[in-house]
């Protein structure tokens, strides 16, 4: 391995690619992002809450609202359905994190990758 001045900083470091361990398997599935569709009901006593803040911030998924219900009184649930788009490890943890918090669950739906 050789290393590599910054002309800016004079700091040196290796080159980025040989950084990587040729050995090392490279797991494609393990960061090919997917979309999971989800139904779920919040309890009231879980408003305030941020649920939908947290699947994107601590498990680095994008959160889209397909639909929400909300009652009209203080202490009617939430419903709503997602879509979670995510590596399927990402997904995973999310609904455990759901889970945890005691959430009504249901529809864990793949939903077809339209893109390339």
């Amino acid at each position: 391995m050789s290393n590599h001045q910054d002309i800016c900083t004079g700091e040196t470091s290796m080159l980025a690619a040989e950084c990587i361990d040729s050995r090392a398997p490279i797991n494609i599935e393990e960061k090919r992002r997917t979309t999971t569709r989800i139904a779920m009901r919040v309890p009231r006593s879980c408003f305030g809450e941020p649920i939908i803040s947290r699947l994107s911030c601590e498990h680095g998924l994008t959160v889209t609202i397909i639909a929400a219900l909300l009652g009209e009184s203080p202490e009617d649930d939430g419903w709503f359905t997602l879509e979670l788009t995510g590596t399927t490890q990402q997904i995973q943890s999310g609904i455990i994190y759901l889970e945890e918090l005691d959430l009504e669950i249901w529809d864990k739906t793949a939903v077809e990758d339209e893109s390339w």
